[in-house]
C-alpha cells in the first residue's frame, strides 16, 4: 500500500496494469498493490495522444473533469481561456482540463479560403494563427490581381489581406501603378552612314492597363524594353551622324510615334522619352574635336576681319571729315596733344624765344 496526498487544482490518474482504474481529485489515498498514479496540474494544457485519450474517456469521472473538442478535418478550433485567446486546435480529439480557468472555442470552416469577419483581425497577427493563414500587402502606389485556383477573381486595391492556408491556390500579382522609368543603356548602333554610336535612351512610362499588362502579357516589362531597343534602332538607322548629332530630339519623337500601339497593347502608357548620351568612338571623337576647333577659328577669323573693317571704315570717314572741315582737324589735335599732355609731369624748355612763339601758332589760327 502506498499513501498520496493530492492538492487542490490537481487530479490523480491510477492505472493498474496500463488500464485507467480511478481518478482522484483534492484529497489523501492509499494506492494498492501494483497500482501506479500520474499526477496533472489542472491549471495547465495537456494534450493525450489519441491512443491514450480513447482509453481515459471510458472513465466517466475523467469525462466530467475535461472538455472535450472534436475537430474535423476542414477545422480549426480557436481555444479561449477566460475570454483571451490562448491556442489553437487542429484536426482530432482533444480533450483539456477544466480546472479554474473558463474555456470557450470557437470552430472555423477553413474549407473556404475567407476569413470570418467576427474572428478578430488581431489574432491573425498572433503565433499560433501566423502557421494556418497567408497574408498578402497591397500597398497604397499598387494594384494587385487575386488568381484562385488559377482563375482570375477580383483586382485588389491597397490594403492588408489574409485567407485561410487549405489546399485551394492562392496567387497575387502585384504591379506599380506610379509613373516608372527604365534605362536602355550602352546600344551599339550604326547611323545611315556607317557611324558607330553607343547610345543611352530613357523612358518614363506608367501601367495604364493592369489586366492587359498581367494577364494578356508574360513579363511586360521585358516586351517593353525589347519593344524600345527596336525602335530606337530603327531611328538612328534612319539617320546619318550630322542628322543625328544636330536634332537629337527627333529620335524621341520617331520612337514615340512608332511604339504607340505597340505599347498599347502591352497595357502601357507612355509619358515621355529621349536621349540621354551619345558616345562616340575615340577616332570619332577626335574628328569631331578637329573640326570644332577649325569652326571655331574661322569663325573668330570672320569676327576679327569684321571689326578690322569697321574700325578702316571709321577712320576714313573721320579723315574725310577733317579734310572738309579745318576746325575739326584742329579739335583734333588738341584732342591728342591733351592726350600726350595726361601722360607728362613736367616740360622743361631751353632755347630762345621761338619755342613760345611756335606753342602758340598751334592753338591759334
Amino acid at each position: 500500500m502506498k499513501r498520496v496526498t493530492i492538492n487542490t487544482n490537481y487530479v490523480g490518474l491510477v492505472f493498474k496494469k496500463g488500464k485507467l482504474k480511478n481518478v482522484l481529485t483534492a484529497g489523501t489515498y492509499w494506492l494498492g498493490f501494483g497500482e501506479d498514479m500520474t499526477l496533472y496540474d489542472m491549471g495547465k494544457e495537456y494534450f493525450f495522444t489519441l491512443a491514450e485519450l480513447e482509453v481515459l474517456l471510458t472513465n466517466t469521472d475523467f469525462i466530467d473533469l475535461v472538455h472535450v473538442v472534436d475537430v474535423a478535418d476542414n477545422e480549426l478550433a480557436l481555444v479561449y481561456r477566460n475570454g483571451n485567446f490562448k491556442s489553437v486546435l487542429t484536426a482530432g480529439k482533444h480533450a483539456i482540463w477544466k480546472g479554474l480557468s473558463a474555456y470557450n472555442f470557437v470552430k472555423v470552416d477553413i474549407n473556404n479560403i475567407n476569413i470570418d469577419e467576427a474572428i478578430d483581425k488581431n489574432l491573425l497577427e498572433k503565433a499560433p494563427l501566423l502557421n494556418y493563414i497567408r497574408a498578402y500587402k497591397v500597398e497604397s502606389f499598387e494594384k494587385a490581381l487575386l488568381f484562385i485556383d488559377g482563375k482570375f477573381e477580383r483586382i485588389m486595391e491597397a490594403g492588408n489581406y489574409v485567407y485561410w492556408k487549405n489546399s485551394t491556390s492562392i496567387q497575387v500579382l502585384k504591379t506599380d501603378i506610379r509613373q516608372l522609368n527604365m534605362e536602355i543603356t550602352g546600344q551599339e548602333i550604326l547611323t545611315k552612314d556607317k557611324a558607330q554610336l553607343r547610345v543611352n535612351f530613357s523612358i518614363q512610362y506608367k501601367v495604364d492597363d493592369m489586366m492587359r499588362a498581367l494577364l494578356e502579357n508574360k513579363e511586360f516589362e521585358k516586351q517593353l524594353y525589347i519593344t524600345m531597343q527596336l525602335a530606337l534602332r530603327e531611328c538612328i538607322g534612319l539617320m546619318t551622324f550630322d542628322e543625328l548629332m544636330e536634332g537629337k530630339e527627333k529620335v524621341a519623337e520617331m520612337v514615340m510615334s512608332i511604339t504607340l500601339d505597340k505599347v498599347e497593347n502591352l497595357g502601357i502608357k507612355l509619358t515621355n522619352c529621349g536621349v540621354k548620351d551619345i558616345v562616340l568612338p575615340g577616332d570619332v571623337k577626335e574628328i569631331m574635336n578637329q573640326v570644332l576647333i577649325a569652326e571655331k577659328r574661322a569663325q573668330a577669323n570672320i569676327i576679327t576681319r569684321r571689326e578690322e573693317t569697321a574700325s578702316t571704315r571709321s577712320l576714313l570717314n573721320t579723315a574725310k571729315l577733317m579734310e572738309d572741315n579745318s576746325m575739326l582737324y584742329k579739335l583734333k589735335e588738341m584732342e591728342y596733344v591733351e592726350k600726350i599732355a595726361e601722360k607728362i609731369n613736367t616740360i622743361s624748355l631751353s632755347g630762345s624765344g621761338q619755342i613760345v612763339d611756335q606753342l602758340k601758332q598751334i592753338f591759334v589760327k
